[in-house]
């Protein structure tokens, strides 16, 4: 059974982004719904390949029938060593787009979204143990705090975690609107959804380490692309972009570039063209679309 994701965010400059060769080959590593590999594929000729990544079991029902097209269920942090298992040593281009699919916010059960009530989940693999349930009733108050400071940028961190762990000593929080009910007494009406959409975003990270994923994946992916290869990358947030633009500019997540010995920049990517955000008329038809950002980068 084929399940159903949204359009693509900014498929065209990703596609045109990727500079495609015919007989290349690709990785798509956030499969999710095919869009982007689809639009790869048509690109490529018979002797061309892609490699399609997603850990998400329900991606699985997307797989393209292609000969040319093979699919990988795992993340992305395991890029070089399923590129290694299928004989490949590197590649000519690597396409990202992270966060949470429309799939996954659409499908309450997940727990992903503030607007449907669901378990508290939000596991991207939804074979891993830790979820959203069990750092909401298990972490200890400092641990909730360091979670919505770092990941959700929350101001109110310390109050909220207060609040959540007062609540939970009467009855777990089982599900999206649980947490959700703690909240809304905290903050004001007109800011309501955004402070929502920080904290489900903090925990989210927190469950699926995000940030620790999206670093391995931007060190690796360095090291699996030719020279000439290129790397595109689709951000939802800041603190994703920020690592995604520290890391093309000085090679690390500190944003310093470090030299050799006689002063050259030891940067193996280059930036390529000025950061792209979708049109007013992508944004209309995809809300999704509205906090994407896309950065393209060769590698010297």
């Amino acid at each position: 059974m084929t399940i159903q994701y949204h359009n693509p965010v900014l498929l065209d400059p990703s596609i045109e982004g990727l500079n495609i060769r015919p007989d290349g080959v690709y990785v798509d590593v956030t499969f999710g719904g095919g869009g982007h590999s689809k639009a790869i594929l048509n690109k490529l000729n018979e002797n061309g390949r892609l490699f399609g990544f997603d850990q998400d079991s329900d991606a699985a029902s997307n797989i393209i029938d292609d000969s040319r097209f093979e699919f990988v269920a795992a993340n992305f942090s395991h890029l070089t060593q399923y590129l290694k298992f299928h004989h490949v040593k590197s590649v000519d281009g690597i396409l990202a787009d992270f966060g949470v699919s429309s799939h996954q916010f659409d499908t309450s059960e997940r727990g992903f979204s503030i607007r449907t009530e669901g378990r508290l989940d939000m596991r991207m693999n939804q074979a891993q143990s830790l979820d959203a349930f069990s750092v909401v009733n298990e972490y200890e108050e400092d641990a909730l705090c360091r979670v919505f400071v770092k990941y959700g940028e929350l101001r109110n961190a310390k109050g909220l975690a207060r609040s959540i762990i007062q609540a939970r000593a009467e009855k777990e929080l089982v599900s999206t609107q649980d947490l959700i009910a703690i909240v809304q007494p905290l903050v004001p009406q007109r800011i309501e959804n955004k402070v929502l959409a920080q904290l489900f975003q903090a925990i989210r990270i927190e469950v699926n380490s995000e940030l620790e994923v999206l670093q391995s994946f931007l060190l690796q992916a360095e090291t699996c692309l030719h020279t000439g290869g290129r790397l595109v990358c689709i951000s939802y947030h800041s603190l994703e972009d920020r690592l995604v633009k520290r890391f093309i500019h000085s090679g690390n997540f500190e944003g310093a570039v470090k030299k050799d010995f006689y002063g050259n920049p030891k940067v193996e990517l280059e930036r390529v063209g000025k950061l792209i955000v979708p049109s007013e008329e992508e944004i209309r038809q995809n809300r999704r679309a509205r906090s994407a950002k896309l950065r393209i980068a060769e590698k010297r």
